[in-house]
């Protein structure tokens, strides 16, 4: 049964070991948003077919569903010369084409860190941020509408490097929670900070240094504070449990139902 939350809660489109479809199928019930979690390599790739993203839209339209996507993971926007095509934001703009008839609720993007990972200084910096920029409007002129655009943390580098760049195109922030964790870091104060540019949240544990692990392996009390968190500021976006099993998802989903349930904050 679909939760009654003043969030979107959310699932990977791989929590059944199955292509998206089958999973879609199974989790359109139970959930207000599906990852669509998305790659190409090569000539490899799980794109939907027409045929495949028709259905996903009538599944959307059958249990009032929406999509979130997840751009392909080896972008590397920030190293695009503005001044000509790269193979990043060509594959980026593939997959927005692909998907546009969803209307995603976001596209969930990735900047890669390596140049002010590798030169941290400001020039450097304001080099990336501007070649990231330029690369985002590319992006947008595909379909994908400035700000349903959705810069996601990373835990190579600092988070709030590309703050000037959601400020200057009036994009929004994915903040993974799970991302400050695995560096040991607190994440509430980022998310305070910051939720009002928020449209995703994705949430995941880390045992071991392997992050996208269950919510058991949060540290203790976290869980309790971000759910507070976002209920508290009235945050109405999705909350994406970015986990890839059914083991770590009902778990994860069933926690989080029993602690919005006990919050003073949810009947507000």
């Amino acid at each position: 049964m679909k939760p009654q939350l003043p969030f979107r809660l959310g699932s990977t489109s791989y929590v059944y070991p199955a292509d998206i479809l089958p999973n879609v199928r199974k989790l359109a019930p139970l959930v207000d948003d599906v990852e669509l979690v998305l790659f190409e390599v090569d000539s490899q790739n799980n794109l939907p077919a027409p045929a495949v993203i028709t259905e996903l839209a009538d599944l959307a339209a059958a249990h009032d569903l929406t999509y979130t996507v997840h751009l392909p993971l080896d972008l590397r926007l920030a190293e695009a010369d503005s001044g000509r095509r790269h193979p990043s934001i060509d594959k980026a703009r593939r997959v927005v084409g692909c998907t546009q008839e969803l209307d995603p609720w976001a596209y969930v993007v990735h900047l890669d860190g390596a140049d002010i990972i590798s030169d941290g200084g400001p020039r450097a910096r304001a080099r990336w941020q501007s070649q990231a920029a330029r690369s985002l409007e590319l992006i947008a002129k595909a379909g994908a509408d400035l700000q349903r655009l959705a810069v996601e943390n990373l835990e190579a580098y600092a988070p709030d490097a590309f703050l000037p760049v959601v400020k200057e195109l009036g994009i929004s922030l994915c903040i993974d929670l799970g991302h400050f964790v695995k560096v040991g870091l607190d994440p509430l104060p980022y998310l305070e900070a910051n939720i009002t540019q928020t449209r995703v949240v994705h949430l995941h544990g880390c045992e071991s240094g392997r992050d996208h692990q269950g919510l058991a392996q949060l540290p203790e009390g976290l869980l309790a504070a971000i759910l507070n968190a976002l209920l508290s500021e009235g945050y109405e976006g999705v909350l994406t449990l970015e986990v890839f099993s059914e083991q770590a998802f009902f778990p994860g989903r069933d926690l989080i139902l029993s602690l919005v349930e006990a919050n003073p904050w949810a009947d507000n």
